[in-house]
Order: structure tokens, then C-alpha cells, then sequence
């Protein structure tokens, strides 16, 4: 399972003990709201974290210089 999928198991689970546990419910739901936070930022974390080598893209609109034709 990936990163993002095991943070959102865990929103889901508080959201399971909230329904079970109304005394503690609200803090449960900040919980599960808390790891959903998480998870909708994994993916971006996970990108960085594979780009960080790689140069940046050109801007757009900006053409890459090619080489004179020889001959």
C-alpha cells in the first residue's frame, strides 16, 4: 500500500472509533482530518522528493536553442 493510502486508512479508522466513541468524537474527527491533510499531501512530497536531481523544465513558450547545420 502506498504512503497515501495507509494515511487515509488512518482517517478512516478514527473516523470508525469517533462513530463508536461520541465522548471523544471531536477530537477523533480533527484526527481524521488531520491525516487526510497528510495524505493529500503525500503525493506532492513523494514528486519532490524524486525531482530534486533532475533540472527544471524550460518555461514555456521559450524554445530550446538547436545547432547550426554544418556544411
Amino acid at each position: 500500500m502506498d504512503t497515501a493510502g495507509r494515511l487515509r486508512a488512518m482517517a478512516f479508522l478514527c473516523r470508525q472509533t469517533a462513530a463508536r466513541h461520541p465522548d471523544r468524537g471531536w477530537k477523533l474527527l480533527a484526527e481524521a482530518e488531520y491525516w487526510e491533510h497528510l495524505a493529500n499531501d503525500a503525493p506532492l512530497d513523494h514528486f519532490e522528493r524524486c525531482s530534486v536531481g533532475s533540472p527544471p523544465d524550460p518555461e514555456p513558450g521559450i524554445a530550446k536553442p538547436t545547432a547550426a547545420p554544418v556544411g
